[in-house]
């Protein structure tokens, strides 16, 4: 069976000694096809001082089921989530990642940062140098995020419509509603890292049941939930505005030179994952993810890039 990457045992990732101990991360992944594909992200984000927990989509295929169910059975810190029906553009996912938070925080004290991720993503960098950067960061939450009012005016309809979420589809039957009084409206992407404390608001402030009870029945929340709760929280200050996602669009892809300056845009960053990469991405950008994964991250001023980002969002 092809993998992205070669596929063997997950080893122990050693951490350096520093004066201030590394944080460590609860991870969320969600998966419902591509054992492999998920088999050679988690070998590379694997330590046994971490905690990973695993939503096995309820859709999924049976075989599927059992083939991680019987994987992870070798790891003592890896747990497995009651399975959710994920409606495609539903709440559905939002809760699965509320009931994840709320698992971890009851598992164990020792975590500092909640990161989710798909099965089909994979780590630019190690655990040693995520962690690393985690730690001189720690406090800061990292979402994508825009005013979806003025950045984003054609997707106000998810939002400003009642949606019900059925077992398999969103209703075709939708209503005008008014948006939430005081709110200001966020949109931006399905993926971020959160602190623990941060996790531990989401999950037991009574406000944030107000957004819930809202965004339950609006299309595509996940894109919007998170930003739009934390954007109008006193958790506003600390929100980096980026992801730390990489994504690999094929569809981008025409030639060699593209694929050279794709290379080059990930020499620049300072991206912890990238998506959507498997055994059929170009072969030399895969090679050029392994053989920097154990590299250092680039120097990356993430406070003067928010400034210089706030700048051109205002002019």
């Amino acid at each position: 069976m092809q993998t992205a990457f070669p596929l063997s045992n997950p080893q122990t990732q050693t951490l350096q000694s520093y004066a201030t101990p590394y944080i460590k991360i609860a991870y969320f992944i969600m998966v419902h096809h591509k054992p492999h594909v998920f088999k050679a992200m988690f070998q590379k984000i694997y330590t046994k001082d971490q905690f990973y927990l695993i939503h096995i989509d309820r859709k999924a295929q049976p075989a599927f089921t059992e083939e991680i169910q019987l994987y992870i059975t070798k790891f003592p810190n890896v747990f497995i989530l009651d399975s959710l029906n994920i409606v495609s553009g539903g709440f559905s996912m939002i809760q699965a990642e509320l009931n994840a938070m709320e698992f971890l925080l009851n598992a164990s004290r020792e975590w500092d940062y909640f990161i989710n991720l798909s099965g089909e993503d994979y780590p630019l960098k190690s655990q040693p140098i995520i962690r690393k950067f985690l730690t001189v960061n720690n406090g800061r939450n990292y979402l994508f995020y825009y005013d979806q009012k003025f950045y984003r005016p054609d997707t106000l309809k998810r939002i400003q419509n009642h949606f019900t979420e059925l077992a398999y589809i969103i209703s075709s039957f939708i209503y005008k509603r008014e948006f939430m009084k005081g709110v200001v409206p966020y949109i931006g992407g399905k993926w971020f890292m959160f602190t623990r404390e941060t996790c531990t608001f989401l999950t037991s402030n009574k406000k944030v049941m107000d957004f819930e009870d809202y965004y339950l029945h609006t299309f595509l929340p996940a894109e919007s939930f998170f930003q739009t709760v934390l954007m109008n929280t006193s958790f506003n200050d600390i929100i980096v505005n980026d992801d730390k996602r990489a994504v690999f669009e094929k569809s981008i892809f025409q030639n060699k030179q593209d694929t050279l300056n794709y290379i080059e845009s990930l020499k620049s960053s300072n991206q912890l994952f990238i998506r959507k990469i498997n055994n059929k991405t170009d072969e030399d950008i895969r090679s050029y993810i392994e053989n920097t994964f154990l590299l250092p991250l680039t120097e990356i001023d993430e406070v003067e890039r928010e400034l210089r980002r706030d700048n051109r969002q205002n002019n």
